[in-house]
Formats: structure tokens, sequence, C-alpha cells
């Protein structure tokens, strides 16, 4: 019997494992920790997946090979071509689709803030560069393969600018102080649709030998998700500053994170849209109302707030 294989256990890994559990159907995640979701049909393996003669023996019997690890984010030029090209060999000595969850920094800055998969993969970030050949590597094996991009991610477990700037801040009852201008549209995707979008298009065959966009809502700004949140759960709305950008670039100087956030503040010094129509059109998939993943968002953080008291 075959096994869907998942690397990382975040909230896109996660949610693709219980959709495929949901089916009834086999899956393996593969993590340094052994960690996942607790299901009778999910198998939760520690392993190093850029060892490729270990990830090999644990994908053997894959019919699907998931990439949603999540290197450290200072660490991206030296732990995830090792990653990729592990998986790449396990994909293809087990003949499985090969699926990786991508994200929107292959396009680099855009005057119009639009993004197609018809854009050019323009990056000249190293964090952009990294992706695009991540992307090119998988394309040149001959494997059947698919990317799938994101955008900023809401939901529960997501990791971006509004659980890492925004909801701090509302939490604690205090201003927050945003990366670029708060008031200009910006996409954001909520985890479920990621999931679901790369469980659907690895096994459609129209789908593989492309990259493709997650359906996601029209673009909004950050103040106004901030403001949504906030009336959901009662909050008073959030105030928020513009972090002046010399700030985080001359953090960047001396300390790490602060010099890769800066690389990419682009995304928020200018209109950031994410275009899922073709997407939409080809495999008849829909964006979750934003709501859903605001409510999920908020759910989360009064879960993780209980078991800290």
């Amino acid at each position: 019997m075959s096994v869907h294989v998942v690397v990382g256990s975040g909230p896109i890994g996660s949610s693709i494992a219980q959709l495929h559990a949901e089916r009834g159907e086999q899956v393996r995640m593969i993590t340094r920790s052994g960690s996942g979701p607790s299901h009778p049909l999910i198998e939760r393996v520690a392993a190093d997946a850029s060892d490729a003669r270990r990830l090999t023996e644990l994908t053997q019997d894959a019919a699907t090979l998931y990439n949603c690890a999540n290197p450290k984010y200072t660490d991206w030029t030296k732990l995830w071509f090792p990653l990729n090209d592990a998986m790449i060999a396990a994909a293809k000595a087990a003949g499985a689709v090969y699926v990786l969850t991508g994200n929107l920094y292959v396009y680099g800055p855009r005057a119009d803030g639009r993004m197609t998969e018809q854009s050019p993969m323009a990056a000249v970030g190293r964090k952009g560069q990294v992706r695009i050949k991540m992307w090119q590597d998988a394309l040149a094996s001959g494997l059947r393969t698919v990317e799938v991009r994101g955008s900023d991610y809401i939901g529960a477990g997501a990791v971006g600018v509004f659980s890492s700037v925004l909801l701090p801040a509302i939490t604690s009852g205090r201003a927050a102080w945003a990366p670029g201008d708060p008031d200009l549209p910006h996409s954001f995707t909520y985890t479920g649709d990621q999931a679901r979008t790369m469980v659907t298009l690895a096994h459609d065959e129209r789908a593989w030998g492309q990259a493709w966009h997650t359906p996601t809502v029209p673009a909004i700004s950050i103040r106004t998700l901030a403001d949504r949140y906030c009336e959901l759960v009662g909050k008073p709305k959030l105030t928020i500053h513009k972090l002046p950008r010399f700030v985080m670039r001359t953090a960047g100087l001396v300390h790490p994170m602060s010099r890769e956030l800066a690389e990419m503040d682009y995304q928020f010094y200018a209109p950031f849209r994410l275009d899922s129509s073709h997407t939409e059109r080809t495999f008849g998939l829909r964006p979750t109302p934003i709501e859903v993943g605001i409510r999920e968002t908020a759910d989360d953080a009064k879960a993780i707030a209980a078991r800290t008291m």
C-alpha cells in the first residue's frame, strides 16, 4: 500500500497529513523531532530529511512526497539545497510526485505589486534566488513535480507579519510597529487553502511541471486585517506605527534575523497582490473567506494563552 510522505509538521504539513488521513490514506510524517498530528493513519518518524539515503528508505513506498520543511530563516542558503536535493532523490527513487510549498519570493519586487504564474522569476535577493533554484532543480530532475505558491499566511500556527508583529501587540494592548505602509493592499493566504491546493494538484496531472498560486482572497491592508481581528475578539482597534525603513536595515548590520527581514521588506513598501485566478479557473478551487483564517488564528491564540496560565 502506497503512502503519502510529508516532510515538516508546521501548519501546512500537518493539514496535508490530516487531509489524507481523513480520506483513509496512510501518511508518514518526517521531522527531526518526530512531531506531528496524532491520528491512527499518521506515522510520525524522527529523521533528518537532508540525509538522502535515510529519506529514500522512508519514501520507498510513497505515492507523493510533500516538501513542507521550514529550515532556519537565517540559514536558507546552507540548509535548503541539501533538503531539496534529498527530497528530489527520494521522490525519484520511489517514482513519487514531488510537491513543494512555494512562496512569492521568486518574483522579487514588482512595480505594480501584482503577481501571476506568468510573472518572471526576477528575484535578486538571496532567499528569492534560493527558491528559484529549488524549483528549477525539481523541474530539471525529470520528476512529476508541482509547486504551490502562497502569500503571507493566516490561520492557526501561521508564521508571518500578523503573527510576529500584530498579534503580540494586540495581546499585550500596546501599539505595533509595522514594516512599510500598513494601509497598502497585501495578500494573505489561508493555511487551509495552501494545504488543500497542494493535495489537489498533487493528484492532477494537469498541474505537474508547473508552479501555481494558492487560491487567495483579494488583498487587504495590514491595518484592515488587524481591525477585523480586534473586532472579532472584542479588543480595541490596534494602533499601528510605521517602522522607519532604516531601523531594520541598521539592525541588520549586527543582527542576522533583522538582516534577513530587511532583505524582504519590499513586500510592505508597495502593493503586494497574489493573483490566483489561473488556479481557480483550472481546478475549480475557491479561497476560503478570510474570516475563517482570522477566527482560527484567534482560537489558536486563546488556546496557547490558556496553556501558559
